[in-house]
């Protein structure tokens, strides 16, 4: 029985498309979900909602936009080629990948991704919306921001927060892959075998892997955005000292703070990125017999 792959250039246009357009559509909710995971005041979606359009605009829930659009996009092409490469080395003879084998694929590509796009994309973005909603704002676009954070901090002001990005990502990309793959080949052998499926029920099976993914990695981002707003340094020596204070002083709920706007972001993104990359790959022709 022979199966079909992604070649490596193809994927790489498809997830990089792909996540460029889910950055730039599901941007307010990650902007929403941000300013909420800070310390101090507790605010709900809607209040952070309404003071920015009063205070900002509409433009204001955009705050730090393209830093993430631009590291999605990387992110998104890296995920997809790295996910694809170690599947292909843990597939078994016949092209098809277990449920543990696609963690293991989804944890590579979640890692790989973390060192090469998210952290720096992740921490300058935090710290724009940290800093847009001081009275007087340092940063005044991405290009000033970037080049700002590395004059105060040096590189290594990008790398933030790496050791929780590093986790979140690879238990993003190990749960969420695992979900989608385990949901398709579910699909695709009982109703839809040796036939692509439409892009309805692939952004369906997307949408499910963005909420099982949210709520088991809320935690490691909650710890993430802290270690990357501007006061991090202030206020914590390393990630665990983090998870501690939060856990102490704030209580064990407060790591699910952001769930509900990071699960509008993350069902939407799984259904946009899944559907966009499949439909690319499609349209392409980026599928070669193994």
């Amino acid at each position: 029985m022979s199966s079909k792959k992604e070649k490596p250039v193809h994927s790489l246009i498809a997830g990089t498309t792909a996540g460029a357009i889910e950055a730039f559509v599901t941007y307010p909710t990650e902007f929403v979900k941000t300013r909420s995971q800070f310390g101090g005041q507790r605010e709900s979606p809607l209040t952070i909602i309404r003071s920015t359009l009063r205070e900002k605009g509409v433009t204001g829930l955009y705050s730090g936009c393209l830093a993430l659009v631009i590291g999605n996009s990387v992110k998104a092409g890296v995920r997809f080629v790295s996910y694809d490469h170690f599947k292909s080395i843990l597939a078994d003879a016949e092209g098809n990948v277990s449920a543990p084998r696609s963690l293991l694929a989804g944890l590579g590509a979640g890692m790989t991704e973390a060192i090469i796009a998210v952290t720096p994309s992740e921490t300058i973005k935090t710290k724009m919306i940290d800093d847009a909603k001081r009275p007087n704002p340092q940063y005044r676009g991405l290009a000033h921001g970037t080049m700002s954070i590395i004059q105060q901090e040096g590189i290594l002001g990008i790398y933030r927060g790496l050791f929780p990005v590093m986790m979140r990502q690879g238990a993003n990309s190990a749960v969420r892959f695992t979900t989608y793959t385990t949901l398709k080949q579910f699909v695709q052998g009982t109703t839809r075998p040796g036939r692509q499926l439409p892009p309805g029920i692939t952004f369906g099976i997307g949408a499910v892997a963005g909420l099982v993914t949210v709520y088991v990695t809320q935690p490691l981002d909650v710890i993430k955005t802290r270690m990357q707003s501007l006061s991090a340094r202030q206020q914590y020596r390393n990630s665990f000292h983090c998870g501690y204070r939060i856990l102490t002083e704030e209580g064990i709920f407060r790591f699910w703070t952001g769930t509900t706007p990071r699960l509008a972001r993350l069902v939407m993104s799984g259904g946009i990125v899944f559907t966009v990359y499949e439909k690319i790959i499609s349209i392409i022709g980026g599928r070669e017999q193994e």
